[in-house]
């Protein structure tokens, strides 16, 4: 039986782990070989191969990515579009008085005379004059690539403004896809950037505190690096069979610093913890290899799972992300088995040098990893934990409440950015003046014959019947490509900004006018995208792949924290656990963006909505990174079990042993995501606060107290697995590759342990 257990040991999780590190320790420059050839393998063969990046006709299935399908198959390249607002500052001032007109005049030719611009119309021919006929639009079209036109708007822009100083008792504005793009780049591109960029620095800072040594601070962060170059590269190849965004890129960075940090901290601090309670540098490793290893597979592929839940949206976008960071992760784990062990052995006690003189002193006044702080919270928490558990679930659900009534959209342009940026007042300006004007319906009508009789008569009736339906205020306006046989058809939707009443406007079309007009001729197709569809859209899909992507996350938790540790219990309060720091992020995103409770606090602005795609993507990333925290104590504290100490101490033993590392790498977690809540973008500002505050409610709240409160409640039964479920493979670690801990005689003397955080 003894020799069958061996064998089955030696295909789990802590068996890999263990012997992976233990062959990396012997064969130390050809596991760092290795390494480094392989990232320099996935790097060149991504340069190599290019990537493909997601197209706008994938982002969305339905009649979004139908018109988007549309235009991309008939080759059709819609110029970048741009106007101009003439606006008057008194009500006096009309769009006939001569003032009016010269300035008009005066931008027609400015904008033409800088050879950059096709299609230069007056307002007096289209008959973009608002009901006040205080605003009025001369609209055009950029020459050239309309991909690269933000490059080529300067000359533009620069036109306009110059016009605009001529005519100081008018408001003369440009606005447009190129005029945006080019903005936003100048405003947020460096900062965005710059906001990826300091991640780094800020997680070498807080390990050199964690650590108090210059080495030991850098081999997390240069694994994380490492991990991330080599999942740039193969997402390039990875791309030609599933296309890959620069959303998916950034998501990846982000992901790949925190658990490339994470699973180096785990390992690098178990090493060390072992060396100090007196093993030799060679033992300290194998139980680090076969305890933190072991947790750090187990959480690795936990997250992968969760990472996988976002193939299940349908999204190419979310598709595009999940599968980058599933594979950032997988690297960054089996980076932390192989080629870890591997530079710990090569270093040795070197691990130790580039001492921060005052931290250094600090960090060698504790033993054994354990913390004060921590170890003063668990003694009341076990005292009482029934009432722990009251107050702590009691906070949790407090926090949470909010999310009952949270409210998702796409943010139109004037809640993404605010006031930061003057052309969110133009945005104003002319949706004021022009009732959706900047975020019009676009309606792409394909026929056999766009020429056809049957059809220019549909389109005609299309266009009075958005007007006499009150779905648009007009103008409908419509240009033809006759060679593409291909109309598109751009309905300004009442309600504007609002997204509520545009999407009723949206409605109208698509249920009412669009059937009684266009979807009577035969072989017709007219899907209907723009910005407000392509928001209703979106949010529909998103809400239809919650039940998919929640069940499938949860179930497959559900069995590997079943089989990593053989207990139905632990199984179903990890799941419970999660869900609760899930929903107190939730909470805390919708109380401070949709109601703005305290949103000064953090910079933001109470937008009145949470962006669409963010509590999928919050559940599917917490959900993963919470599991690195829960598997790392819970590993632990059975550890301690299954080594002879009573469930409360060995629950007691697994916390405060391991607060230090959590709390170093919550930290971690907590300033990298604070740094995207420092950006102008609500989006970012969204993303930022709710993975800050949710991995610091988890590290604290739920790690520290709710916990080790319901294990200490559960007692033995924490372990319960029931007799038809005894048949499951065991992947539990083996506790005799840990060596015993010091002789009780001499753990009598150190009374109280001395810990640290």
């Amino acid at each position: 039986m003894g020799k069958a257990r061996s064998a089955a040991k030696d295909t789990a999780a802590g068996g890999i782990a263990a012997r992976a590190g233990a062959w990396s320790a012997r064969h130390r420059w050809a596991a760092v070989g290795i390494w480094v050839l392989f990232v320099v393998l996935a790097m060149g063969l991504g340069s190599a191969v290019g990537r493909v990046d997601v197209k706008d006709s994938q982002q969305l299935s339905g009649e979004v990515g139908t018109a988007m399908r549309i235009v991309e198959e008939a080759e059709l390249e819609e110029p970048a579009g741009e106007s101009v607002l003439i606006q008057s500052d008194t009500e006096g001032t009309t769009s006939g008085d001569p003032e009016f007109r010269r300035a008009v005049e005066a931008v027609m030719t400015a904008v033409e005379g800088t050879g950059d611009v096709a299609a230069v119309t007056s307002p007096y021919d289209t008959g973009t004059i608002s009901k006040d006929r205080r605003s009025a639009l001369v609209q055009f079209t950029l020459r050239g690539d309309p991909d690269s036109a933000s490059e080529r708007v300067e000359p533009v822009l620069k036109a306009v403004a110059g016009v605009q100083d001529e005519h100081r008792g008018l408001v003369i504005e440009e606005i447009g896809s190129a005029s945006m793009n080019k903005t936003f780049e100048d405003a947020f591109g460096d900062d965005f950037k710059q906001a990826e960029l300091s991640a780094v620095p800020v997680a070498l800072g807080i390990l050199l505190i964690a650590f108090g040594a210059l080495v030991a601070a850098l081999l997390p962060v240069a694994l994380a690096i490492t991990a991330i170059l080599a999942t740039m590269g193969l997402m390039g190849v990875v791309s030609h069979v599933q296309p890959m965004s620069e959303t998916a890129n950034s998501v990846m960075l982000l992901v790949g610093l925190a658990v490339g940090v994470d699973y180096c901290l785990f390992y690098l601090r178990r090493e060390r913890e072992e060396r100090e309670a007196g093993h030799d540098p060679q033992t300290a490793l194998r139980i680090a290899a076969a305890t933190s290893g072991r947790a750090v597979v187990v959480s690795g592929v936990t997250v992968c799972v969760a990472m996988a839940g976002m193939l299940f949206t349908g999204l190419a976008e979310f598709e595009a992300m999940g599968l980058a960071s599933l594979m950032v992760v997988a690297v960054a784990m089996v980076g932390s088995v192989t080629v870890l062990p591997a530079l710990l052995s090569l270093l040795g006690e070197r691990v130790e040098k580039g001492r921060v003189p005052l931290i250094g002193r600090l960090k060698r006044g504790g033993v054994n990893g354990e913390s004060r702080f921590w170890r003063a919270v668990l003694a009341r928490v076990l005292r009482r934990p029934k009432l722990s558990l009251v107050l702590a679930v009691g906070l949790l659900v407090a926090i949470a409440a909010p999310a009952v009534g949270m409210k998702t959209q796409n943010l139109t342009l004037d809640q993404e950015f605010g006031d930061s940026v003057p052309i969110v007042r133009t945005y104003e300006r002319l949706n004021a003046a022009f009732p959706g004007g900047a975020d019009p319906a676009e309606v792409v009508v394909k026929a056999d014959d766009i020429d056809a009789a049957p059809v220019r008569r549909a389109i005609a009736d299309f266009r009075e019947r958005a007007v006499s339906s009150g779905a648009s205020q007009g103008p409908v306006e419509v240009v033809t490509h006759a060679k593409e046989n291909i109309a598109i058809i751009d309905v300004p939707l009442v309600g504007g900004s609002d997204q509520e009443r545009a999407e009723k406007s949206l409605d109208l079309l698509r249920d009412e006018v669009r059937p009684q007009t266009l979807g009577k001729v035969a072989g017709v197709e007219a899907p209907i995208s723009g910005q407000v569809a392509g928001s209703k859209d979106f949010n529909d899909q998103i809400v239809g792949a919650v039940v998919p992507v929640f069940a499938f996350v949860v179930v497959f938790a559900f069995l590997l924290m079943l089989l990593c540790f053989r207990s139905l219990t632990i199984a179903v309060t990890s799941i419970v656990l999660n869900l609760l720091s899930v929903g107190a992020a939730y909470g805390i995103l919708t109380a401070v963006f949709q109601h703005g409770w305290g949103a000064s606090l953090v910079g933001a602005e109470g937008v009145g909505a949470i962006i669409s795609w963010l509590p999928l993507f919050l559940f599917v990333i917490l959900f993963g990174l919470s599991m690195d925290y829960h598997v790392f104590v819970v590993s632990r504290i059975r550890e301690a079990r299954m080594r002879g100490r009573t469930t409360r101490d060995a629950i007691a033993h697994g916390v405060v042993t391991t607060a230090g590392v959590v709390t170093s790498a919550a930290v971690i977690m907590v300033a990298v995501f604070a740094i995207f809540g420092t950006l102008s973008m609500q989006s970012m500002k969204q993303m930022g606060v709710g993975l800050a505050t949710a991995v610091l409610i988890d590290a604290t709240i739920i790690r520290g107290v709710l916990l080790p409160a319901v294990m200490a409640l559960l007692d033995d039964r924490n372990w319960y697995l029931p007799r038809w479920l005894r048949w499951l493979p065991d992947l539990t670690h083996d506790e005799s590759a840990v060596a015993p801990p010091p002789p009780a005689s001499s753990r009598a003397e150190e009374e109280p342990e001395r810990i640290r955080v």
